[in-house]
């Protein structure tokens, strides 16, 4: 990274991979160090995890320490056209995150109707948690996890890629590695998140946009896990309103990707 550079944005970018990968070894090196000196981190997953981010969430402290601008970055994120976008893709993301669950719940209800001794493979009820691990949830998915992948995500990963292959290429690398992070079923979806998280960040060069859409995807996520909504939507009649509405958004997503990276390439010439 060049220490000498002032502004936020600018030195955000100026991080470089070799740099982010010695961030993760060190935090790894000194989670266990501390897994050592704590055992109660050693016999909680979920806390050993918090601690991980914690030490990332430090290195990037470091790596933007003594820049300017973040305030600026924060008075744009409010502005109206900001905040539009940011609701906007964030609704065509969570409603396009239900088209495989969708998928399966028809096909189930297909082969169930043509094959009466089918055993329904749906099983859709919400988590329970525990106040304690209700928190370590929310902790890890819906404050570090938008803050530290998007900075590695797209902050480091989507620049540095950017730099060597072009804006397209970047993008679709740095999507595909954000995905296969994620569950099966979810990668997918992932995917395209991490597209249209990429396409914000190169509009606005602002990383706290993309943070606020997923900050609110991840949120409203835990709670639909926790809440029966999940099986109140996949259930007749409301699986035929989320079928429609997956399919407009699934098209209205499409479009935003196609349009807006066409839009940010033929800039970029």
């Amino acid at each position: 990274m060049d220490k000498q550079v002032k502004n936020f944005n600018t030195r955000l970018r100026t991080i470089k991979l070799r740099e982010l990968i010695i961030g993760v070894l060190i935090a790894l090196i000194l989670t266990g160090v501390l897994m050592v000196i704590f055992p109660i981190i050693e016999t909680n997953d979920d806390l050993l995890m918090i601690v991980f981010l914690i030490l990332i969430l430090i290195f990037f402290i470091w790596c933007l320490k003594g820049t300017e601008g973040l305030s600026a970055n924060l008075e744009n994120l409010l502005l109206k056209d900001t905040k539009n976008e940011i609701l906007y893709v964030f609704a065509l993301n969570i409603i396009f995150a239900y088209i495989f669950l969708f998928s399966i719940v028809v096909l189930d209800a297909i082969i169930g109707i043509s094959d009466p001794t089918w055993v329904s493979i749906i099983d859709i009820d919400s988590v329970s948690l525990t106040p304690t691990a209700f928190l370590y949830t929310a902790i890890s998915s819906i404050i570090f996890a938008p803050v530290l992948e998007e900075l590695i995500f797209r902050g480091v990963i989507f620049n540095r890629l950017k730099i060597r292959t072009g804006f397209i290429p970047a993008m679709l690398i740095s999507s595909f590695l954000f995905a296969i992070g994620h569950d099966f079923g979810g990668i997918i979806s992932a995917f395209l998140f991490g597209m249209c998280m990429c396409i914000l960040y190169m509009k606005t060069d602002n990383i706290l946009v993309p943070m606020s859409v997923h900050f609110i995807n991840n949120a409203v996520a835990t709670v639909l896990e926790i809440t029966p909504i999940d099986s109140i939507l996949t259930s007749f009649p409301w699986i035929i309103l989320l079928g429609i509405a997956i399919f407009i958004a699934t098209l209205l997503l499409m479009k935003y990707i196609l349009t807006e990276t066409r839009t940010l390439n033929n800039a970029l010439k």
